[in-house]
């Protein structure tokens, strides 16, 4: 009886013991392993980060959509300033190339109608539309017409008095289209202001209906509002630098002009002296 105790015993620690032999081992192999599993095991490929989708976000703000949000006031004045601009730069334009070409044909004058024989030939060599040959033809008609009541007149004064008559018309047809481009520089500004004035109005008014002030409901329709402002600008800073540099171009083509019916006018002098001499 005692004896099989012993033996009970004695498996009983033996397999206690084994099993806390090998517990042991299978803790001590457990870190080993998992630098080994690591090593081999292959690391992730690294994906590229996707890049955002960009959306393009409509301007809220702008002459589109102040064009689309204004009443049939503010776009009366953004027309008025479009019909403005455009005058202005035609007329700037077009007269840049008429000095040009009146220029021109003060140059030919000087080299063709002078070489003549006589005033009658020197006519024969200018341009139609030339103001030289304007001048040149007045002067030439008022000699050869001093008769009748006229000839009350002194063939001087009445010389003087038809080179001055045409000079007078080719000054005044140089200077058309300077007096719109003096408007337009005067008062697109308060065009301007006046549909900023009108944009903020409506825009308060706006604002005040609907019970909110926040920085969006504010901003956007006052900003809206001031490029009426800077439209007005824009139209007339152009009109007024065309209207100074026209004018000083306009006085220097008129110098010339002048300094021409004046020789003409010494010339038809002595011409007419010598023909009533014979």
């Amino acid at each position: 009886m005692i004896r099989q105790l012993a033996r009970g015993l004695y498996r009983l620690l033996t397999a206690t013991t084994l099993g806390l032999v090998l517990a042991h081992g299978a803790v001590a192999q457990a870190p080993a392993s998992a630098p080994a599993e690591a090593s081999v095991a292959a690391p992730a490929p690294v994906t590229p980060s996707a890049k955002p989708a960009t959306t393009k976000v409509d301007n809220p703000y702008g002459i589109g959509a102040l064009w689309e949000g204004s009443d049939a006031v503010a776009k009366g004045v953004l027309l008025i300033m479009a019909i403005m601009s455009m005058g202005s730069w035609y007329i700037i334009v077009t007269k840049v190339l008429e000095q040009s070409r009146i220029n021109k044909q003060g140059r030919e004058a000087q080299q063709k109608f002078w070489a003549a024989g006589n005033v009658g030939q020197g006519v024969d060599t200018l341009a139609e539309a030339s103001p030289y040959r304007f001048i040149a033809r007045a002067g030439l008609d008022a000699s050869g017409k001093h008769e009748g009541l006229l000839g009350h007149i002194a063939l001087t004064d009445w010389v003087t008095m038809s080179i001055q008559r045409s000079t007078e018309r080719v000054q005044s047809r140089l200077q058309d289209g300077l007096a719109f481009l003096a408007t337009v520089g005067s008062t697109a500004p308060f065009v301007g202001l006046f549909g900023t004035v009108w944009g903020i109005y409506h825009a308060l008014t706006a604002i005040g209906v609907a019970g909110q002030a926040s920085i969006d409901k504010v901003a956007g329709p006052v900003g809206e509002a001031l490029i009426m402002t800077a439209i007005g600008l824009a139209v007339a800073v152009p009109a007024v630098l065309g209207y100074n540099w026209l004018v000083r171009r306009n006085k220097s083509a008129m110098d010339d002009v002048r300094a021409f019916g004046a020789d003409l006018h010494a010339v038809l002098l002595s011409q007419g002296i010598a023909q009533g001499a014979r």
